[in-house]
């Protein structure tokens, strides 16, 4: 079992910036790849970033390649999310994500667990 607990959110002006942190807990988290996933209102979950287990390949969705990074720390058993440039059209419910397998996945089936979210509103 991984229990997954996000923090950092809150509301920005548009342009500006965000850090979110995902702390884990449980099974051995190093070997586990990770992942953000973002859902608005009315939207379905949707991938934002993941990070392999190494933290040695990314992957980023188009809309906010150039803008997010992901990153994590093993020693802390953290994972972070940092989004530069926020636009209106990323206020979500951002999510963080656990998988049993040390690779990169872009879709929520992909992943075990689950945290209970943190919300992102970015003002125009």
């Amino acid at each position: 079992q991984v229990h997954l607990v996000e923090s950092g959110g809150g509301l920005v002006q548009a342009g500006g910036s965000l850090r979110l942190s995902c702390a884990a807990s449980g099974r051995t988290f190093s070997n586990s790849a990770m992942g953000w996933f973002r859902q608005a209102p009315g939207k379905e979950r949707e991938f934002v970033s993941a990070i392999d287990w190494r933290g040695g390949s990314t992957y980023y969705a188009d809309s906010v390649k150039g803008r997010f990074t992901i990153s994590r720390d093993n020693a802390k058993i953290t994972v972070y999310l940092q989004m530069t440039s926020l636009k209106p059209e990323d206020t979500a419910v951002y999510y963080c994500a656990a998988r049993y397998y040390t690779g990169l996945g872009n879709r929520p089936d992909q992943y075990a667990y689950w945290g209970q979210g943190t919300q992102v509103t970015v003002s125009s």
